[in-house]
């Protein structure tokens, strides 16, 4: 989950792509052998009901708040769920970070995942893993401690669940500290950066956004006398998401946390549904069934869906498809509706004067009239270009590889990371924060993964 090797770890984009090659990253996958997870580790539905245990809150207070609670709904929900208020904001905030409910401006609405909870274990397992990535933003970082201290603490971490799944068992708290002392001396020798005890007055912020912006308290502090803090900031961290468990002097993962390490280290998806039986089954599951295939077979099996239907009411269904909370159904939607061709024309640009399909509808029309596909994201403004950006990588983060995730850099129109950030910031997708989160989590250049991490607390707490 990390790696030994020196890099340059100054925050860069390569050489960007068109946008319109985007679009394939969620569909253009390697096909390769799922691999088998562990022996002992619990079916999907097992992992699942444990996942729906640690957002048993976060869920009864996604169903029950109409908007982002402010006092008033506070008191009113510790009244209607008989919680204490601490425990409606905390399962407030995880219910935002698990994907369960998605802010539009001042509004709040259910996420798909939360429609979907009851029924759907890999919606529940994603949820959870959305919230395992942000653990950081779950559990704030000792206020006195220095930005850059937390930094180091949180890319390290990694390493520290590794050591845990290998072990398939407790792991001592002094053999974790000592692992820990051992990869943050190995980050600031990869970056070649000065010794933590000397004042570092031009120290980056922390990378996860914890603890004070500008507070340099710890920054004249032998930071090894702090890594015991930090050590048991983010095993408390990790409990409180239900990763592990913490016992006397020692660690030790939960299946699910077990399960998790081991997604990310195969760098594997949950397993997709098949596709067999899509002609008779509605839009939304149809296109997940042909998430998987190639573009050739799934502009066939589009094909054969849509001549089972009357054409009105199938460009109807597909763009109804396109509108819920699933960034990867509205990509979909779209490579559907270019089939379609002429007689989507009509609903198409009906559809343009919606801000979350408005920018799948401008290029569907500009390649409809005859623009290049690579040419066809001209049409669009900055903003819709970045919107599309975070709606892609959304796609990806849901549904995707981590390495997906990370070549989506690729297709981002900013030439610099700093850029992208400012710009995904200021356009208020409403999965911006799990996208920074799943970004930062998958990325192997550390100063990219912090500054990443430190945009997605800012959005998360509304600074700047």
């Amino acid at each position: 989950m990390t790696s030994r090797t020196p890099r340059d770890s100054r925050l860069r984009l390569v050489r960007p792509r068109p946008l319109a090659t985007a679009r394939k990253a969620v569909t253009d996958r390697r096909t390769r052998p799922v691999p088998r997870p562990p022996e002992g580790t619990p079916p999907p539905a097992e992992l699942a009901r444990q996942a729906r245990a640690v957002l048993a809150d976060a869920v009864r207070i996604a169903r029950w708040a109409p908007a982002p609670p402010t006092a008033p709904d506070l008191t009113r929900a510790a009244a209607d769920l008989g919680l204490p208020h601490e425990q409606v904001l905390a399962g407030w905030d995880r219910a935002r970070l698990a994907g369960l409910v998605e802010l539009h401006g001042s509004a709040a609405r259910p996420g798909w995942r939360l429609r979907a909870w009851d029924r759907d274990d890999t919606a529940v397992l994603r949820g959870w893993v959305a919230l395992f990535d942000a653990w950081s933003l779950v559990h704030p970082a000792p206020g006195d401690v220095a930005p850059a201290a937390v930094a180091e603490t949180v890319e390290a971490v990694p390493q520290l669940l590794s050591l845990l799944q290998l072990s398939a068992g407790p792991v001592t708290v002094p053999a974790l500290l000592d692992l820990l002392q051992q990869r943050v001396a190995e980050l600031r020798e990869e970056r070649c950066e000065v010794p933590a005890a000397e004042p570092a007055a031009d120290a980056a912020p922390a990378a996860d956004g914890t603890g004070t912006d500008g507070a340099d308290a710890g920054t004249d502090v032998d930071a090894a006398a702090l890594l015991p803090r930090l050590l048991a900031w983010s095993l408390d961290g990790l409990a409180a998401v239900g990763a592990l468990t913490l016992g006397k002097g020692q660690a030790t993962l939960t299946p699910l946390g077990n399960w998790a390490v081991w997604v990310k280290l195969e760098q594997i998806c949950v397993a997709a549904q098949s596709p067999a039986g899509n002609i008779e089954q509605a839009a939304d599951a149809m296109l997940r069934g042909c998430a998987t295939l190639t573009p050739g077979p799934a502009r066939a099996e589009y094909r054969a869906w849509l001549a089972a239907r009357p054409v009105g009411s199938a460009v109807s269904e597909l763009l109804a498809a396109a509108r819920g909370e699933d960034a990867l159904l509205r990509g979909l939607a779209f490579e559907a509706l270019r089939v379609v061709g002429a007689p989507a024309e009509a609903g198409v640009r009906a559809a343009a004067v919606e801000p979350a399909l408005r920018p799948y509808a401008l290029l569907w029309l500009a390649e409809y009239e005859g623009a290049d596909p690579e040419d066809a994201p001209e049409v669009l403004t900055r903003e819709e270009l970045t919107w599309l950006w975070v709606d892609t990588a959304a796609a990806v983060a849901d549904h995707g590889e981590s390495e997906l995730l990370v070549r989506h850099l690729d297709s981002a129109v900013q030439g610099t990371v700093p850029a992208l950030l400012a710009e995904v910031r200021a356009i208020g997708h409403p999965r911006t924060v799990q996208v920074l989160v799943a970004l930062a989590a998958a990325h192997p250049d550390p100063a990219l993964a912090k500054a990443v991490r430190r945009a997605a607390f800012q959005v998360h707490t509304g600074e700047g």
